[in-house]
C-alpha cells in the first residue's frame, strides 16, 4: 500500500502523523506527503523524517486536490488517505486490510476518536463520535453501507479510486462525494471498527465553525448532486434521506419550534425535549467508553455533546437555505483545525 497524506501548512502535527505511519505493524510500501505549497515548513519536517515528498506547481485549493495529485505517483494494489493531523493505532493498516479480500470492496475505514480532548468543543466532539461510530456505523455496516469512508483515513483499491478519478473537489465534502460515487459503481464499502485513528479537532468555536460550515454545505452539496443515483441502492437511499430529515426538519424543530412552544405555552417543562433522547445517546456512549475505559471522561463530556448539536443544527439550516434556497454554494475550502 501507498500512503498519502495531504497537508498545508501541517508543521505542527505532520511529524506526529509520520511516526503512527512508520511505526505501524503493516508497513506501508511507501508514504507520500503531498505539500500543497504551504509556507511554515510543513515539507522540510516530512523530509526530515525520510518519507516522500512532493509539490504541485501550485496551490490545489482542497484536500480533494493534494489527494488526487498525490494519486499519480501511486504504484501499489492499495491506497491510504489519512489527513496531516492524524495519527494511527499501530495495528490500523493491518486491521484495514482483511476488507479487501472480498474483490467487490472498494474502501475501508475505521473508528474515528478526538486526539484531544479538553474544551468543550473537543468533548462535544468525543462523544458525537463514541456515539456515532458505535452505534449509526456499526448499523451501517450491518447492511453493508456505511455512509461515508472518513476523510481522515481511509483505504482504498487503487484501481477503482483511479476509476472515479481520484477525490473530486465539487462539494466540500469530498469523502462522501466519492463514497456515494463507489457505490452507485456497484462495489461496497468496509467499516472495520478494531482499526482506529485520531484527528486534531477544533479546540475553538472559530475553528469549529469553520469546519461545520463545511462540512453541513458539503452534506448538502452532496445530497443535490447524487439524489438520483442514490434512489438506485437500497438502504443507503434510507440512511441519506433520514440525515436528510435530521439536518432539515428535525433541526428546525430544536432550534426554533420548542422554545416557541415553551413560550407560548408558558411551560418551561417542552424545553426537556433538547435532552428527552439522552439515555438513548448514554447507552451506546458508554458503551463504547467502557471498552476504552474512559467511562469518566466521557461522562463529563456529554454535557458539551448537547451544546455542539445545537451548534450543528444552526449549521445545517443555513446551509440548507444558502445552497438549495439563496443559491449561495460554498465553493472555497477551509480548514477547520
Amino acid at each position: 500500500m501507498t500512503v498519502i497524506v495531504p497537508a498545508y501548512n501541517e508543521a505542527a502535527s505532520v511529524a506526529d502523523t509520520i511516526r503512527s505511519l512508520q511505526a505501524q505493524t503493516e508497513r506501508p510500501f511507501e508514504i507520500t506527503v503531498v505539500d500543497d505549497c504551504s509556507t511554515d515548513g510543513t515539507g522540510d519536517v516530512a523530509r526530515a523524517l525520510g518519507v516522500t515528498v512532493v509539490r504541485p506547481p501550485h496551490n490545489t485549493g482542497s484536500k480533494a486536490g493534494a489527494q488526487s495529485f498525490g494519486l499519480r505517483r501511486v504504484r501499489t494494489l492499495l491506497t491510504v488517505a489519512i489527513d496531516a493531523d492524524t495519527v494511527l493505532a499501530p495495528d490500523a493498516l493491518e486491521r484495514l486490510l482483511p476488507a479487501f479480500e472480498r474483490p467487490e470492496v472498494a474502501a475501508a475505514c475505521g473508528f474515528v476518536l478526538p486526539q484531544r480532548v479538553r474544551s468543550v468543543w473537543e468533548r462535544g466532539r468525543y462523544i458525537e463520535y463514541l456515539f456515532a461510530f458505535t452505534f449509526y456505523k456499526q448499523l451501517q455496516e450491518y447492511y453493508g453501507k456505511p455512509l461515508i469512508s472518513s476523510g481522515c483515513f481511509s483505504m482504498y483499491r487503487t484501481a477503482i479510486l483511479r476509476e472515479q478519478g481520484g477525490w473530486s473537489d465539487r462539494t466540500m465534502a469530498e469523502d462522501m462525494d466519492l463514497t456515494w460515487s463507489l457505490y452507485q459503481g456497484g462495489h461496497a464499502v468496509r467499516f472495520v471498527p478494531e482499526a482506529v485513528c485520531y484527528p486534531i479537532e477544533p479546540r475553538t468555536f472559530t475553528l469549529m465553525a469553520t469546519q461545520l460550515r463545511r462540512w453541513s454545505h458539503g452534506f448538502v452539496q452532496n445530497v443535490r448532486l447524487h439524489w438520483r443515483g442514490l434512489l438506485t441502492v437500497p438502504y443507503l437511499r434510507s440512511a441519506v434521506a433520514v440525515a436528510f430529515w435530521d439536518a432539515t426538519i428535525a433541526a428546525a424543530v430544536y432550534l426554533l419550534l420548542l422554545p416557541l412552544l415553551a413560550v407560548v405555552l408558558r411551560s418551561p417543562w417542552i424545553l426537556l425535549g433538547y435532552v428527552i433522547d439522552a439515555p438513548a445517546v448514554l447507552v451506546p456512549v458508554l458503551a463504547g467508553a467502557a471498552r476504552r475505559r474512559e467511562i469518566r471522561r466521557a461522562l463529563a463530556s456529554v454535557p458539551a455533546f448537547f451544546v455542539l448539536r445545537t451548534v450543528n443544527a444552526l449549521f445545517f439550516l443555513r446551509a440548507v437555505c444558502a445552497e438549495l434556497v439563496l443559491g449561495r454554494s460554498l465553493r472555497v475550502y477551509e480548514k477547520g483545525h
